[in-house]
């Protein structure tokens, strides 16, 4: 006899879901520090690991986590589907990783354009510091700004006072 009926099963999935998804956030956190192209493929397999399911019972159409199939059927050695279950996994982990793979060589020229864009307007506003009367268009604006270049400045004072 079932004693699992739709709703039950339903609920099952969504409490899977929610702690599944709890969990990659965490693998998320865990993996943070490390150098994108190694986070990112991890955070993919992760995905695939916790939420692929797998068929149990394909008379009622039940599915299950296949991570927690495969690791219940090998642990207590019951049931057959623990092959079914690698296989699911192995399936769902090529077709993420080709996914992963193109989204990848779709990002890559658009980042290194950007790069390029990036490191031509830093050598631009190089340039702009080291020519500075460019940017201003009616000169340098320094305390002499009204002598003549010319003419020598007093190392004394500047001011000259008149004699009583």
């Amino acid at each position: 006899m079932d004693t699992m009926t739709e709703n039950d099963y339903l609920i099952a999935w969504g409490l899977y879901a929610f702690a599944a998804l709890g969990c990659l956030l965490v693998w998320c956190r865990m993996t943070r520090f490390m150098w994108r192209w190694l986070r990112e493929p991890l955070r993919v397999l992760m995905a695939v690991l916790l939420f692929s399911p797998t068929i149990i019972d394909p008379v009622k159409e039940k599915f299950a986590p296949a991570v927690a199939i495969a690791a219940l059927d090998l642990a207590f050695k019951v049931g057959d589907n623990a092959w079914r279950a690698v296989s699911d996994l192995l399936m769902y982990a090529i077709i993420a990783l080709c996914v992963y793979a193109i989204f990848v060589l779709i990002r890559w020229p658009i980042e290194r354009s950007g790069k390029a864009r990036k490191a031509q307007a830093a050598a631009a506003a190089k340039a702009r510091q080291a020519d500075p009367e460019d940017d201003q268009p009616f000169g340098p604006a320094g305390d002499d700004r009204h002598v003549p270049k010319s003419a020598p400045r007093a190392s004394g004072p500047s001011r000259v006072e008149p004699r009583l």
